[in-house]
């Protein structure tokens, strides 16, 4: 693996790249796919089929089939047994390298919350009901978050250090996030980086308990939204040094120009009403992009559709933003929480890349109580910046900014 570069002057930041990316979600596989199911306002939450759902409130949701999944199973025996976590690493980080031949990764950086839930579930109802455990180390080898990115890199070829950040819901958008300064800071020039997360039956309930699942359609910033739907689904980007990037002729996607972060500590599970550490974290990255509001031509939401979620983020952007156009894509897909940040991300450069908005599907009747500029429909649009937010339990924030290359 290459040394570490030197660490440069810190007046003078390295720019940072996008010089490829991959996704599978209930949008599809692919920036291909996704881009077109986001230029229709495709709905893919669908009926929960991998597990009993009839006791639950929510029986729906974003998922990812399993058909498809396995076409990215690597050729072994051993490959058989791979996680779906690891065949939608696998699938986003083939794509992503597919963009850029010879990408070498000094580091990878991976956002996720369960990691390998269900092999936890599998071993400890098999403790519940006195079941052999002839399986059980590799059902523990499998648990750790970790796992899944270091099957998808073995698959690939890569043997870049790995670091898993578990943030709650802004997990992936603060791998981005790290990553980008990894590189800004001029002591990495290539770190490889994303999110993913599959749905589990333990995190399905869990939501579900809480009553922050609904069992109506997925309604981001709608008056009469009544909770989230779960999705999954993975997503990786190659971030790379500019000036090495421009130098060897890369095809470069975007740029990073600015990530921000805090934590209000307000509640455990709700945000604080006031949407004030939320504004924070989007000041930060305007800070550090050196761009103003009003440069922010597209927002992609956090947008979980439940009721205190969207008052607090929506009061956070109607105050520093005043009226720009936001959507949540999670009323398409659900929210693949640790992936969330990383996927709406990639959608953030696919409305960079091709020019529109994507769209807050289900959309019926706007909040009296928020001034937003909702995207009802995807529409063409000349889009120069993207800001993507991320806002999780705990009340942990993060917030990136992507900005298209000057013509």
């Amino acid at each position: 693996m290459p040394s570490p570069q030197p660490l440069r002057d810190q007046a003078r930041p390295a720019r940072v790249a996008v010089v490829a990316a991959g996704v599978v979600s209930p949008l599809g596989f692919g920036l291909d796919e996704t881009a077109e199911a986001l230029r229709e306002g495709r709905d893919c939450v669908t009926e929960v089929d991998r597990f009993e759902v009839a006791q639950c409130r929510c029986h729906t949701a974003g998922q990812i089939a399993d058909d498809r999944l396995r076409e990215y199973a690597p050729g072994t025996r051993r490959a058989q047994r791979l996680h779906r976590a690891a065949l939608m690493t696998i699938a986003a980080l083939r794509e992503t390298l597919e963009q850029a031949p010879g990408f070498q990764p000094e580091l990878t950086v991976v956002g996720t919350t369960s990691g390998g839930m269900t092999f936890g579930e599998e071993y400890y109802r098999a403790l519940h009901d006195h079941r052999t455990l002839r399986h059980a180390p590799s059902l523990i080898a499998n648990y750790t978050p970790q796992k899944p990115v270091l099957d998808a890199q073995e698959a690939l070829g890569i043997s870049a250090p790995c670091q898993v950040i578990a943030n709650a819901c802004a997990s992936g958008t603060n791998a981005i996030g790290h990553a980008f300064a990894c590189i800004r800071s001029g002591r990495y020039q290539r770190v490889l980086t994303g999110g993913y997360d599959a749905i589990s039956e333990l995190v399905f309930v869990g939501f579900d308990s809480l009553q922050a699942a609904t069992a109506d359609k997925c309604r981001p910033f709608d008056s009469g939204r009544s909770g989230m739907v779960l999705g999954e689904g993975a997503a990786m980007l190659a971030l790379e040094n500019y000036e090495a990037a421009a130098a060897r002729g890369a095809n470069i996607l975007a740029e990073v120009v600015g990530y921000g972060l805090s934590t209000d500590n307000h509640h455990l599970t709700q945000p604080n009403p006031s949407g004030e550490a939320a504004r924070q974290a989007m000041e930060q990255a305007l800070e550090q992009a050196q761009l103003t509001a009003p440069e922010i031509d597209y927002i992609n939401a956090h947008g979980t559709a439940t009721p205190f979620n969207d008052a607090a983020e929506g009061r956070a952007i109607a105050t520093l933003f005043k009226r720009v156009p936001i959507s949540s894509t999670k009323s398409m897909m659900g929210h693949s929480l640790g992936a969330a940040g990383a996927i709406e991300a990639v959608i953030g450069l696919l409305a960079l890349r091709d020019q529109f908005l994507p769209p807050n599907i289900n959309f019926r009747e706007a909040d009296a109580d928020l001034d937003l500029e909702i995207v009802s429909a995807a529409r063409p649009a000349q889009v120069r910046t993207v800001l993507s937010n991320s806002f999780g339990f705990g009340g942990t924030n993060a917030s990136v900014i992507f900005r298209q290359l000057a013509a």
